[in-house]
């Protein structure tokens, strides 16, 4: 498939590893280690690009200083749009450019590791930028912490979500309902997650999500029946998050911005 938007400028070059793209750079000390402080910020509903600008800019922030950087959360909605990973292929893309330009679903291609995924109204997604000096430099284990915030969330809503051991992501049953694909620079991470909560499903029929067949996609709305206060998921996030990571949340956030 071809005539897809710009993609947004690679911040450098990155080695893809699975839902990873990474980047290495040399270790603090532990005087350096950064902040435990979690400043989030709910943007509401943005276009891809502007948040993929704001990422960078959080990250450069945090290179910059990385012994007085906090770690962020921003929380997202997104117009409708096809993202597709340094993993990826077109051939996952499953309409045509024109189907998509009729729905209004733009197509990205991002630095992120992964394949191809959705986003869309109502699915909440999450990009985390955590110095992983602060942790371990361990881009697997910290895609384990996603799902853990994720699964630890959900289960305020009674949804008993699972890791699969084949695919990285969260599950209800054989549907997923959370994916992430993220990429690290300097061990600094951005992209992450997206959590599907009142999402409209039949837009994934036009990918093949992350590449997974035989495999299906749910939502919170559809496990319980019911829409889902997408402010009460925030919350949650925030909560599971910041416990997941040990951090404290500072006492103003962002609602609009930075």
């Amino acid at each position: 498939m071809t005539g897809h938007g710009a993609a947004p400028t690679a911040l450098t070059p990155f080695m893809a590893l699975g839902t990873i793209a990474v980047k290495g750079a040399a270790p603090m000390s532990h005087s350096e280690a950064p902040s435990r402080r979690l400043c989030v910020h709910r943007l509401g509903l943005r276009r891809y690009g502007e948040v993929f600008e704001l990422q960078k800019r959080l990250v450069e922030d945090t290179a910059r200083d990385p012994s007085r950087a906090h770690a962020h959360l921003v929380l997202v909605q997104h117009p409708p749009v096809i993202t597709i990973g340094r993993g990826g292929t077109d051939g996952n893309v499953l309409a045509s450019s024109e189907a998509l330009a009729r729905e209004g679903i733009e197509v990205v291609e991002v630095n992120r590791g992964g394949d191809v995924t959705y986003h869309g109204p109502g699915q909440i997604v999450g990009y985390p930028i955590v110095h992983l000096d602060r942790y371990e430099r361990d881009v697997h284990r910290h895609l384990r912490r996603l799902e853990e915030a994720m699964i630890r969330a959900l289960a305020e809503f009674g949804i008993a979500a699972t890791r699969d051991p084949k695919y990285t992501g969260v599950w209800v049953g054989e549907d997923k309902i959370g994916a992430i694909g993220v990429a690290v620079r300097h061990w600094i991470t951005f992209h992450g997650f997206a959590l599907n909560v009142n999402t409209n499903l039949s837009h994934f029929a036009f990918i093949r999500p992350c590449g997974i067949i035989g495999r299906g996609v749910t939502s919170m709305a559809k496990v319980l029946g019911r829409p889902v206060d997408e402010r009460e998921v925030e919350d949650a996030l925030v909560r599971a998050f910041a416990e997941v990571f040990d951090l404290a949340v500072a006492p103003q956030t962002a609602e609009a911005g930075v």
